[in-house]
């Protein structure tokens, strides 16, 4: 059988500008109504700015249990440090991927005063039954993620998963997340292969994309959920203009979410649990 690229874009999103951490200014893309429909991902956020004001503050120590987080830096440099005694400096095209498990406080404050910090933090979640697993820390530089040129005038970094023949720079069994940052030149096109099973989104951050064989419209800023639909194996796109853009799909857990803030597990007795464990100082 031939694989078929007939996902369609579902629905448009535009991202919430908020803020977080120490009062760093970004855009929610990925919001807590959206968990069930894109599980296992929780939450996506990008921030982009030249204005020191929105990012210098950064994320002071703070606790995460239950999920992974995903940072990804297009411009700028932030440093990462937690109390397991990791720590490592996120620059330019590198990522950070950190496992919180059953507990694990950290900070990420900016490693510059001015200039352009540009870039995405994604949460994904843990099984059940990896959610109190041992916290892990992962800092991969750029030259560390895969790139591939599957055609002329495209180009792939491969964050995690395989696309293309080339297997990302993280795997993760349970999830099996897909994290792809593409780069189509003016007028081209091309089929993405997605697993038909995966919840799947795009995020265009650069320039203008037409989705799916009615090749409707998603311009920069806007987050697109494709169709699940039945047997499609990927989705086909074409660049309007020099356009840039993340492909995220994962494999759905379809478990219980409970959360409250930076702690994410099943039930609201584990949350609880979780809180008591932090104040206590057992993170």
């Amino acid at each position: 059988m031939s694989t078929t690229f007939t996902r369609q874009l579902e629905r448009l999103v535009n991202g919430i500008p908020t803020q977080d951490g120490a009062g760093v200014s970004l855009t929610r893309v990925l919001t807590h109504d959206l968990q069930r429909r894109l599980d296992p991902f929780l939450m996506l956020d990008a921030f982009h700015s030249d204005k020191p004001d929105d990012y210098l503050a950064g994320f002071p120590d703070h606790p995460h249990r239950g999920f992974e987080t995903v940072t990804y830096m297009l411009q700028g440099r932030m440093r990462h440090r937690d109390n397991a005694g990791n720590e490592g400096l996120l620059e330019p095209g590198g990522m950070q991927w950190m496992t919180a498990g059953r507990g694990l406080v950290h900070s990420e404050l900016p490693e510059q005063e001015d200039g352009l910090m540009s870039g995405f933090q994604l949460w994904v979640n843990l099984a059940g039954r990896d959610k109190m697993t041992t916290p892990a820390y992962s800092d991969i530089p750029s030259a560390g993620i895969p790139e591939v040129s599957p055609q002329d005038g495209v180009h792939v970094r491969v964050l995690a998963g395989e696309a293309f023949g080339t297997k990302g720079a993280v795997e993760r069994p349970t999830t099996a997340p897909l994290y792809l940052d593409l780069h189509l030149q003016a007028d081209k096109q091309i089929a993405l292969p997605i697993p038909a099973t995966h919840n799947a989104f795009l995020y265009v951050y650069e320039g203008e994309l037409q989705i799916g064989e009615d090749k409707r419209v998603a311009a920069a800023g806007r987050m697109a959920i494709l169709s699940n639909t039945p047997g499609a194996e990927g989705v086909e796109v074409h660049a309007g203009k020099d356009s840039r853009f993340l492909l995220i799909s994962g494999q759905p857990l379809n478990e219980p979410i409970a959360q409250w803030g930076p702690f994410v597990m099943n039930t609201r007795e584990e949350v609880e649990q979780a809180i008591d464990d932090f104040r206590a100082g057992r993170f």
